[in-house]
């Protein structure tokens, strides 16, 4: 039985880079960082000489499930990897959608901060989700997030079901 997500997790070229941007411009909270140079870790990834460094982030104020944080950020010591193909059209690529209040607002912010947008915020037109709006973007290693600002009606509804 399914009980729930643990984490997601990305592999990254600079720990102490992509923590910055995910504290400092997306508004995560670091939690915990360790490093993991151990057969257990080994065996898990695969890699007889797999040397790790991890941080673990939260997004504030969310309730915790099971799992103490939301995202997890990998950089390889050893094995050194390399960036493959980005484009998000190719199998396997992924990316995790952020909600935000004023996406207008924190679009011009970090677009000024100079991160990468592969658009201004689209107005969702159809769907579930439409008369909300949102947008790609990409952290430091070319990962694409999405920030969304749902359309109102689905925030009162969320806000109903919490009472």
């Amino acid at each position: 039985m399914l009980h729930g997500v643990w984490h997601f997790s990305f592999t990254v070229s600079d720990l102490d880079r992509s923590v910055a941007f995910y504290t400092e411009r997306l508004g995560f909270e670091l939690i915990h960082t360790q490093e993991q140079s151990n057969a257990y870790t080994r065996k898990l990834v695969g890699y007889p000489d797999a040397h790790l460094r991890i941080a673990q982030l939260v997004v504030p104020g969310q309730p915790r499930g099971l799992s103490s944080h939301d995202l997890e950020l990998v950089q390889y010591l050893q094995p050194k990897g390399s960036r493959g193909e980005a484009e998000i059209c190719n199998p396997g690529a992924a990316h995790l959608a952020l909600t935000v209040d004023d996406i207008h607002l924190r679009y011009r912010e970090l677009a000024a901060e100079g991160v990468k947008f592969y658009s201004p915020p689209n107005n969702i037109t159809a769907g579930i989700n439409a008369g909300g709006f949102t947008c790609y973007l990409e952290d430091p290693d070319q990962i694409v997030l999405e920030m969304v600002q749902p359309p109102a009606r689905r925030l009162h509804e969320v806000e109903g079901t919490r009472r």
